[in-house]
């Protein structure tokens, strides 16, 4: 298979229109560069221009999807490729717009018994029937204590994301979450560890613990170097780190991903764990994750981009 996929015109398919444009520029580069340094035929193509005609043009074999975010990870550039019987890398159009909608990718994961925090859904509509200041919407939705988790329902990259300790805070978090997203969610906050595991083609690669130099992993721990300590493995006992690649593998299972996912989790100090979320398309800048954890398990970078490629080219066979 490998011999085939160097035969294989690859377009790495990056950029894009959403607020992770610049995440997606670096991952997209980043994936181009290491293969053009073996030899491979590729292109890079952003796809914030007219990405019909430009896919067409440039006579693509294979597409890797280095998008971030928007319609480049909820399962909108997915469906686009599969129209024009293109292989691309990663998951699925459902299993993208599963994993992108926080609400529906945990209920899938509480059918499959997988642990996720407490939370309620508040809409953009409801706030502005009832006022942030009379807490009247977030009395129907919560029923938990303070501290909270605000997120956008469908953004990454910890994007719009906030701690909030008190009342006094809801208002300024509820807006800015609002403003990425028709809908939020607020969950209770678990105090505990940071842990990300890998997956690859349904089997766990391994896992690192992140540090945060500020209250948690948020945009700027994320793409600034220096301001996260990784360590890689987590230091966790072996038992709990085996039941949590086990569970990453059950989440990206139980939303039908593919390829190469990540499964956020913290890991809470009376050592239960909870999913967080399933990154359908991880990072590949020098800061992220997936390349780290590949790593360790004694994948190169670029060995990492082929198995990702030829997951692709295998799934069009099989189907």
């Amino acid at each position: 298979m490998k011999a085939a996929l160097r035969h294989k015109k690859i377009v790495v398919l990056y950029g894009g229109k959403s607020s992770e444009r610049e995440v997606s520029l670096r991952s997209g580069k980043a994936v181009y560069n290491a293969l053009i340094a073996e030899g491979y035929d590729a292109i890079l193509l952003d796809s914030a221009g007219d990405l019909c005609s430009d896919i067409r043009d440039c006579r693509a074999e294979v597409v890797f999807i280095a998008l971030h975010g928007g319609i480049g990870e909820n399962g909108a550039i997915q469906g686009f490729l599969e129209v024009l019987d293109m292989p691309y890398t990663g998951s699925g159009r459902l299993a993208s717009a599963l994993a992108m909608d926080k609400v529906r990718s945990k209920t899938r994961f509480l059918a499959e018994g997988i642990n996720v925090a407490p939370y309620g859904v508040l809409r953009k509509i409801d706030v502005l029937r009832g006022g942030l200041l009379s807490i009247d919407p977030l009395r129907a939705v919560i029923d938990f204590p303070f501290p909270w988790v605000v997120k956008p329902v469908s953004e990454g990259s910890s994007i719009g994301v906030h701690i909030i300790h008190n009342r006094e805070e809801i208002e300024g978090a509820v807006l800015d979450a609002l403003s990425y997203d028709d809908r939020i969610i607020i969950e209770r906050y678990i105090k505990g560890r940071e842990i990300q595991i890998a997956v690859l083609r349904d089997k766990a690669l391994g896992g690192v613990e992140v540090r945060p130099s500020g209250e948690f992993y948020d945009y700027q721990s994320k793409y600034t170097a220096g301001m996260t300590e990784y360590i890689l493995p987590p230091d966790i006992e072996m038992s709990k780190y085996i039941e949590m690649q086990n569970m990453a593998v059950q989440a990206h299972r139980a939303l039908g991903c593919k390829g190469a996912t990540r499964v956020d989790f913290i890991l809470a100090e009376d050592g239960k764990p909870y999913v967080l979320e399933v990154n359908t398309i991880p990072g590949m800048t020098a800061t992220s994750l997936l390349p780290k954890i590949a790593q360790l398990s004694g994948f190169s970078f670029i060995e990492l981009i082929e198995e990702i490629l030829m997951d692709a080219l295998e799934c069009i066979e099989h189907d």
